[in-house]
């Protein structure tokens, strides 16, 4: 591994706007070290031109970086996202450890909270893509209850199969004529990443969350792990015993992977990546 493992990334930003992130290189992913008040800036940037595309936001951890270098398509997908968010206590503790700055977590239920809670003076939008059938209902009356001057303007929740093109370009149609700041999708890894890379240029000026179990947690259908032991590193243990049959494979045989993987690279046996020029920032 080299050195020199932060490094200046303009990324998903002009180069007139004032934030310039830094990376941390995990697994041949470069993942920008970014704080709470950072991520809102560069939101509150972004929205101001609806214009642009959309900004994909991919909050990567463990399961996401094994993934990464399984799939070359999973690859590409998280490494062209705008925001490539570090979702992992160990992984924010090394970038913190590097980078000598207070760093946060983007871990995607505290993002929708945080968001939800600057809506009391930005007012903004929210639309909410995924979950089971009434996720999405039973989480807009939490958000709206709990923060008066959001707006969930629309929901989808989509069938176990794929949309046809005619289905697609109507949920296009109906995000559009939303108008949100916000588009969650919640449709798991990597298929939420892969869905808003497909859509960002479709669906303009929105900021695109891939936000995992967040629609799980916040409908109550799973229970979410205490603050203190997602802050401690071992969420992965509470949710392995919530949800055991699903989720072996991501948290024992994935973790094996990681480790073993990063060690390699840490040692400088193996750099992860796709092909030379992927490990050279756009």
């Amino acid at each position: 591994m080299k050195l020199q493992i932060l490094q200046t990334d303009l990324g998903f930003l002009a180069p007139e706007f004032a934030l310039k992130p830094q990376t941390v290189r995990v697994l041949g992913l470069r993942l920008h070290c970014l704080s709470y008040g950072e991520m809102h800036e560069a939101f509150d940037w972004w929205i101001s031109d609806r214009t642009r595309p959309s900004l994909a936001v991919a909050l990567v951890n463990v399961n996401c970086s094994v993934s990464a270098i399984k799939d070359p398509k999973s690859f590409s997908c998280y490494q062209a996202a705008g925001i490539r968010g570090i979702d992992s206590t160990p992984f924010r503790w090394l970038a913190q450890l590097i980078s000598g700055r207070k760093l946060d977590r983007l871990y995607a239920p505290d993002i929708m909270l945080e968001v939800a809670a600057r809506s009391q003076s930005k007012q903004y939008r929210f639309f909410l893509l995924g979950g089971m059938p009434g996720a999405c209902e039973t989480i807009a009356a939490k958000l709206t209850r709990d923060y008066a001057n959001l707006r969930i303007v629309g929901s989808y929740c989509p069938p176990f199969r794929p949309l046809t093109a005619e289905e697609d370009d109507a949920l296009v149609a109906a995000v559009n004529a939303a108008n949100p700041d916000f588009v969650w999708v919640g449709l798991g890894s990597p298929k939420q990443d892969l869905w808003i890379q497909e859509h960002r240029e479709k669906i303009r000026g929105t900021v695109m969350i891939a936000s995992g179990a967040t629609f799980d947690f916040f409908s109550g259908r799973i229970r979410q792990a205490p603050k203190w032991i997602r802050s401690s590193g071992l969420e992965w243990i509470f949710r392995l015993g919530q949800d055991t049959r699903r989720l072996w494979k991501r948290y024992t045989l994935y973790n094996l992977i990681f480790v073993a993987c990063f060690s390699a690279e840490l040692l400088g046996l193996r750099e992860w990546g796709l092909s030379p020029a992927s490990r050279t920032e756009p």
